[in-house]
């Protein structure tokens, strides 16, 4: 509930405070003096635009605070989650806005983001504006309303519809993606299969293309490395031009193991002769040996070089071996990605079946509540409206199923309406006047009030349209809705002003060569007076007024 507001510099509004409390509360005035104003104040302490056109002219500034009690629970549920406690039950709102475009929003005297600041508001307030009403004209505005109607469970349900319906859109999105993008998937898979299919078919094993070039290096090099050895082997064993190093070597030790004999100083000499003796018979064993291993097989030349042939065209896959193996691997891992793909296709499918069964059968359920939602409500408004005058008035709450699954549900609603007995009920737009309308809307908000948490109400000229008899009704209605919640009325009626608690005079005056809009509580004898102008000023009006007065006073 709205227990003080403060305004200022905003408009012709310098500096205002009003006090406020339950019940029904009336603010009157000539057209012109600010009551407009006062409901713009209002949107913008509720987080509603804030332009610098509110701001008093000259001036760099302009503020607007609140004061609300009765918190609902789930809102002070969130401030303390946010770190912005009630104090003492109380929530402290307030909204600056600054001529070089920098507007705050304040939270418990703490300055907050208005995304945050427009999250605390909901809920705090309900303004009915003059235009209001013509929402009602308006579709897409009957659900929503319907599903207020409904209080938390049935909003529950509606939430876990419109979880189940975007879960089956993103399925359905990921599966055209998926076809979209089938073919070219299919054609990469084709290629890499390709790919590896090549590599596998040459099937290169690490550093054999070092080892092949190696080879090659040697079988290229075949009739030198014959000739070398043979020529090493002949001049050390068995040259044909005469004594072969070993024999010559073998001369020269037996000469030095004789000299040994001879000359004891030898000896050491001989001895190291005959080691060399003996290592070179195992060099040139050492080098036999080599001989006969040397196998230069006829075409393995060729082979070699077909076969690096082969390794050089993997190069495109990598530089050396272990890069095209590395290559491949990728590929492998890709190629089995891909395939998972068609695995998640399936997957897909079922998840699609499941996620479509799941949203039909909470959709289904929804269809349900809102069936006994729709028979409340037109039930409802059928009492609603004979109080306000219309006794043979319906409303009908037509459900029209949607073939595809949607975030609203499976159907969508729409109210039909009849003002006279025995006339079809018909579009809403088609068929209701400007104040039936006025007086629907005020029908829908009374009866909301008996399921919404919202505290306080506010209408801004509901009696615009509305006229004779009806305005009682009017004024009888908004009495029963402030029984139990905080309502603030903006009205030209006489009548309806009359039925308040308390009463607030809006009027404009010229101050130090500024004109101004003032607010003032009215005391008895003022509210007759203003009672008496707002029916036209006359002496018969004056005691009109009084009379009023005297039949509405509580």
């Amino acid at each position: 509930m709205l227990i003080e507001f403060r305004i200022e510099n905003f408009g012709l509004m310098d500096q205002i405070s009003l006090n406020l409390e339950s019940g029904l509360t009336a603010f009157t005035g000539e057209t012109g003096a600010g009551k407009s104003m006062l409901v713009d104040a209002l949107g913008v302490l509720l987080g509603g635009r804030a332009t610098t056109d509110y701001i008093r002219h000259g001036l760099e500034k302009a503020s607007v605070e609140g004061i609300f009690s009765n918190i609902p629970e789930s809102t002070a549920e969130m401030l303390i989650d946010e770190g912005y406690p009630l104090d003492d039950g109380l929530l402290f709102l307030a909204r600056e806005i600054s001529n070089q475009g920098r507007n705050l929003c304040r939270v418990q005297g703490r300055i907050v983001p208005l995304t945050l600041y427009k999250t605390f508001c909901q809920g705090l307030v309900d303004i009915h504006g003059q235009m209001e009403h013509q929402s009602l004209l308006r579709n897409d505005s009957h659900m929503e309303l319907l599903d207020k109607f409904g209080g938390e469970e049935h909003l529950s349900s509606v939430k876990k519809v419109k979880e189940a319906a975007q879960k089956y859109k993103s399925i359905l999105s990921q599966e055209r993606e998926l076809l979209r993008s089938e073919r070219d998937l299919e054609k990469r898979a084709e290629l890499l299969r390709f790919q590896i299919e090549e590599i596998d078919k040459v099937d290169p094993k690490p550093g054999e293309d070092q080892e092949l070039e190696q080879e090659k290096k040697f079988l290229q090099n075949a009739e030198k490395i014959i000739n070398l050895a043979v020529g090493a082997y002949e001049k050390l064993y068995s040259s044909k031009n005469g004594s072969s190093s070993f024999d010559l070597l073998g001369a020269a030790n037996k000469n030095l193991q004789e000299l040994s004999l001879l000359d004891p100083q030898c000896q050491e000499i001989s001895g190291q002769l005959d080691s060399i003796y003996y290592n070179l018979e195992d060099l040139i064993n050492q080098l036999r040996n080599y001989q006969d291993q040397l196998d230069f097989e006829q075409g393995k030349l060729e082979y070699l070089e077909d076969r690096l042939f082969e390794l050089h065209k993997l190069r495109k896959y990598g530089l050396d071996i272990e890069s095209v193996l590395d290559s491949k691997d990728k590929m492998q891992a890709e190629l089995d990605e891909l395939m998972k793909i068609q695995d998640d296709k399936k997957n897909m499918l079922r998840e699609k079946k499941d996620a479509l069964q799941d949203y039909n059968d909470l959709a289904e359920t929804l269809t349900l509540y809102r069936g006994m939602q729709a028979d409340k409500i037109e039930k409802g408004l059928a009492r609603e409206l004979a109080d306000l005058g219309m006794e043979n008035a319906r409303i009908e709450v037509i459900f029209t199923p949607v073939t595809e699954p949607a975030l609203e549900g499976a159907e969508e609603i729409e109210f039909y309406f009849s003002a006279n007995y025995g006339e079809p009920p018909k579009q809403l737009a088609k068929v209701a006047s400007g104040g039936e309308m006025a007086r629907l809307m005020l029908a829908f908000k009374s009866l909301m009030s008996k399921v919404e948490t919202v505290d306080t109400f506010i209408f801004d000229e509901v009696d615009s349209g509305v006229g004779g008899r009806t305005i009682q009704k009017v004024a009888e209605k908004l009495s029963a809705i402030a029984q139990a919640r905080q309502v603030i009325c903006i009205t030209h009626s006489a009548l309806l002003a009359s039925a308040a608690q308390k009463q607030y005079a809006l009027s404009k005056m010229v101050l130090d060569g500024r004109t101004v809009t003032q607010v003032s509580l009215l005391n008895e004898e003022q509210r007759v007076k203003e009672f008496a102008r707002m029916l036209g000023g006359e002496e018969i009006a004056i005691n009109l007024a009084d009379e009023l007065r005297k039949q509405n006073k509580l």
